[in-house]
């Protein structure tokens, strides 16, 4: 494969990034006007501590959506993500990599078998990851009352609540898992041959492309990132929480990022840069909705308006590319 198919991951996006400067400077105004601070220490890193959570999901679910897929059971792994990680640990810090690891197995496993069904089986991504989502919502819903586990204290004093200046080390790391996906993306031969196989299947295969294979591991490499999400969500909260993915919405969430960073839901073309810039305008939003103390209801109401109108611009734009 030549380079050529690489160069729409490469371009990134900038509406995004206008968008949430747009966004900031308007919220800061309202706010200030409404008597509060909008960049203020405590509500800085708490905005950096939501993209990070969504972001860490939302660049694994850019993979699948660049190769024409989808993962709609990333809420259940990071749940599950947290369960697994908080017993394995049972506040034990000498246990703390033994956790993380079979956290990562875990989910690397859930990611295979989403993958095996979209390629091997031939079951349309909606379906299947919903399938495997709704097996494992039975199980956290059977298996648990409430939360479980207890995190390593090493865990949350340092990934959980520790910081550079006003930057928390939750949020370089997904800085840190950005970087390596759009390396993945834009420098690897796996990433010209995602990005050809989401173009288009057909061309991908007749090109020599092994389609099955690039899939599986972007599904892999998705339910990774979710269980990356998952000990981290652990570390914040102290101990596993069986619905702290669906209450956090990041299935939704997720899938609303990329696509507010310009990636085309029907694959081939966007990027992981992006994503970045979609998960801090929803984060933005969300941190000046709680400065203004805006109704629960209302704050989902202007997301939705947010993400509709969004699609919709970037439908427009392809359809006149395409004329």
């Amino acid at each position: 494969m030549s380079a050529a198919p690489s160069l729409p991951a490469r371009r990134t996006p900038p509406g995004v990034f206008v968008a949430l400067v747009l966004t900031l400077a308007i919220g800061w105004l309202i706010v200030t006007l409404d008597g509060g601070r909008l960049f203020s220490l405590p509500t800085t890193v708490s905005l950096l501590h939501v993209a990070a959570g969504l972001g860490l999901v939302a660049v694994g679910q850019t993979l699948v959506i660049v190769g024409g897929s989808l993962d709609l059971s990333v809420a259940y792994v990071v749940s599950l993500s947290t369960l697994v990680a908080a017993e394995t640990m049972a506040g034990d810090d000498g246990a703390l990599l033994t956790a993380i690891c079979l956290t990562l197995a875990v989910s690397a496993t859930i990611g295979l078998v989403n993958g095996l069904l979209v390629t091997t089986a031939r079951i349309n991504p909606f379906i299947a990851t919903v399938g495997v989502g709704l097996l494992l919502k039975g199980y956290l819903d059977n298996g648990y009352d409430g939360p479980a586990g207890k995190t390593a204290p090493a865990l949350v004093q340092g990934l959980g609540y520790q910081r550079v200046g006003p930057v928390p080390l939750s949020f370089l790391l997904l800085l840190a898992v950005a970087a390596a996906a759009w390396f993945v993306l834009t420098r690897t031969r796996f990433g010209h041959h995602l990005i050809a196989v989401g173009g288009d299947p057909e061309v991908a295969r007749l090109s020599g492309v092994r389609g099955t294979r690039v899939l599986v591991t972007a599904h892999v490499l998705c339910a990774l990132c979710a269980g990356l999400a998952g000990v981290y969500l652990a570390s914040r909260l102290g101990a596993g929480a069986p619905r702290v993915g669906t209450e956090g919405f990041y299935d939704l969430e997720s899938i609303a990022a990329v696509v507010l960073g310009g990636t085309a839901l029907a694959g081939g073309r966007g990027g992981v840069v992006g994503t970045v810039g979609g998960v801090l305008l929803l984060a933005s939003i969300d941190a000046i909705f709680n400065q203004l103390e805006v109704d629960v209801f209302f704050k989902q109401v202007i997301r939705g308006v947010i993400i509709i109108a969004a699609v919709a611009v970037y439908a427009r734009r392809a359809m006149r590319k395409a004329s």
